[in-house]
This record gives structure tokens, C-alpha cells and sequence, in this order.
């Protein structure tokens, strides 16, 4: 347990966290939303710091990244604990107890430890990633930072609610990251998610605009929940005018877990008609994943069509990239180390 940052104190021992949107007013004694960060004599603390729970060396392709150095393996890790209630997570046992005042359960972990088991395993990265890296801030700066110092690059996989201080105090300590946007109404943030939609969207402008880490964008699409034509077409008009046709954007298939098992798995034709209607707004790359037998995961030429980049599952071949350009057509290929 260390202090907390980015928090102010009030009067009479009330304080506000200022780490995600939530803005939580914590009275002493108590927990913000995230379960994980608690007032305690008008100061407050981080109760997760160090607590690894969940660690793996994984292919980068797997968070997903699939144009910041494909290919690569990223060595990655979580606490408990996320400032999100979605009732659909599929990381729900890692991410929502402490919600509920469970224990804050893990491996006793530092930075220097974390890191170098990463150079041991001779990870190009470091992903914060699982549950939401927002609620394990003061973990993830510190190794972020020693990370940095040891030549390895810094992943964030996230829902995208943290604050502006959040992400301006990490400033460039990211390399890239994944955002989740989970939908593209108030309604389904507010009553699926616990959470607001309006945030999400200012981040995601402030990260590719502003800050400059390499974005990619993940939908998970649920059947009558978020895959209507109407909310795709907004979604998508977003992606390509606000961010970027530039920007990655990962459809993933859902499947029944959690709370949220009324729902049916995504259906391949509903993934293709999202996978279109991007590719109709001018999106470079679109993507289709956690669907066996779809081959809309290999990335090919926005300009010939050629295929630059092949894969099967998490693995990846780099075959028609030069200098980060397509060998056929010389056409720029947007990320980072490609090839």
C-alpha cells in the first residue's frame, strides 16, 4: 500500500480522486468506485501497488495490437480491479471484485522485478492490460518509466475512461495503446457499463491527436445491445472523421459470460456487415477478431491489396513490408515497427 496520486483533499477529510472520470468523493474510511484506492485519515491510498495478479509473455497480438510491432511478444500484467461494471466482462473474476469489497488479492511485485523479468524473457514491451491499467496507475507509471530506461516499449490496454491528469501524467511514458469503445450510446455506458460514453470519445481524440501513442480501437459487438445499423453508422462516421482512417479498428465476437448471458454469440454476418460499413467510411484497416475461420485478420495494402502481414491466431508473418512500406505499390503502411 503507498499513497495514491492524483487526488485532492477537501474539507473535513473528504477527498477526491482524480485518476479516471468517475471523479470519486471519497469520505474517510471508504473506497472510490474501483474498490482499490481508499481514504484513509484524509489521505488516499493505492491498496493494489505491487499486487500482480495476473502475468503472461504474450504476442503483441493479442491485446490486440496488430501494427505496433507485429509479431513481437509483450510481457504483460494486471492487479484486481477496474473502475468499469460491465456486465458482459469476459475478465470478471480479475477485474470486479474488489468492486464488491473482496480482497485485493496478488503477487507481491515491484517495478524493478517486473521489468527485469521482461528483459529477461526478451520482451520488446510491457502491456498493462487484463483488467483496467487506469486503477493500477502509481504501479504502471514507475514500471513504465524503469521500462523506458531498459529499451522496452510501454502498452496500454483500456477502457479509455481515465482522466486528463491521468493521461497527461503519463504523457510519454505510452508507447501505444488499445481502447475499448464499447458502444456509441450514453445508454449502454450508463446501464451496461457504469460508465459514460462522451469521456471515452474526448480520450480517444486526446490520445491520437494530442499525446500521440499509437491508438488502436476494439468494438466487442452484442447482439441487440450495441450492433445496430444506425449505432454503427455513428460509430464508424467517428472513427473515420474524429480519429483517423489511419486508426485500427478491431470488431470482436461476444460471447455469453458474466452477467450478461441472455445474449447470443455474434453471428459472421453481423461481424462482415460491421467489417463493411467500416471499410465503406474509409477505414484502412479493419479488423474481425475472436471469430475461428475468418480471415479478416491478415493486413493488407490500402492502395494494391496486396497481403503484408499474415495471421493465424496470435502469430504473426511479416511478408510484404519494407521500411514500413508496401513492397508492391511503395504505399505507407501506418504503425510502429512494422518491417
Amino acid at each position: 500500500m503507498i499513497e495514491a496520486r492524483l487526488w485532492k483533499p477537501l474539507k473535513d477529510g473528504l477527498l477526491q480522486c482524480r485518476l479516471c472520470n468517475h471523479y470519486c468523493m471519497i469520505k474517510p474510511g471508504e473506497r472510490g468506485q474501483c474498490g482499490v484506492r481508499e481514504n484513509r485519515d484524509g489521505t488516499l491510498y493505492s491498496l493494489n501497488y505491487g499486487k500482480v495478479a495476473a502475468v503472461n509473455l504474450d504476442p503483441v497480438e493479442k491485446k490486440p495490437l496488430y501494427h505496433f510491432q507485429p509479431g513481437s511478444m509483450t510481457y504483460s500484467f494486471a492487479t484486481m480491479g477496474c473502475n468499469l461494471a460491465c456486465t458482459f466482462c469476459q475478465n470478471w473474476s480479475l477485474s470486479q471484485p474488489p468492486r464488491t469489497g473482496a480482497p485485493i488479492r496478488g503477487q507481491e511485485t515491484t517495478p524493478e522485478e517486473l521489468v527485469a523479468e521482461a528483459v529477461r524473457l526478451d520482451a520488446a514491451s510491457i502491456s498493462y492490460t487484463y483488467s483496467e491499467p487506469t486503477i493500477f496507475f502509481e504501479l504502471m507509471q514507475d514500471t513504465a518509466r524503469l521500462a523506458h530506461e531498459q529499451g522496452l516499449k510501454n502498452i496500454m490496454v483500456s477502457n479509455g475512461f481515465m482522466s486528463r491528469e491521468c493521461l497527461e501524467a503519463l504523457g510519454s511514458d505510452i508507447d501505444a495503446i488499445n481502447v475499448d469503445l464499447k458502444c456509441f450510446t450514453e445508454e449502454f455506458y450508463k446501464d451496461i457499463s457504469g460508465a459514460r460514453l462522451g469521456p471515452v470519445l474526448d480520450n480517444l481524440k486526446r490520445i491520437k491527436h494530442e499525446l500521440k501513442w499509437w491508438l488502436e480501437v476494439t468494438t466487442l459487438l452484442i447482439p441487440g445491445k450495441n450492433d445496430s445499423p444506425e449505432e454503427l453508422d455513428r460509430l464508424t462516421d467517428f472513427l473515420a472523421n474524429e480519429i483517423g482512417t489511419d486508426t485500427p479498428w478491431h470488431i470482436s465476437r461476444f460471447h455469453p459470460d458474466y452477467q450478461m448471458t441472455d445474449a447470443p454469440p455474434t453471428s459472421g454476418d453481423s461481424l462482415e456487415t460491421a467489417y463493411a460499413m467500416g471499410k465503406a467510411k474509409g477505414l484502412e484497416y479493419v479488423y474481425i477478431g475472436n471469430m475461428p475461420g475468418s480471415n479478416r485478420q491478415d493486413t493488407v495494402c490500402p492502395g494494391c491489396g496486396r497481403e503484408l502481414i499474415n495471421r493465424t491466431g496470435f502469430s504473426a508473418r511479416v511478408q510484404g513490408l519494407r521500411d514500413g512500406k508496401c513492397q508492391a505499390c511503395g504505399r505507407t503502411i501506418h504503425g510502429v515497427d512494422l518491417g
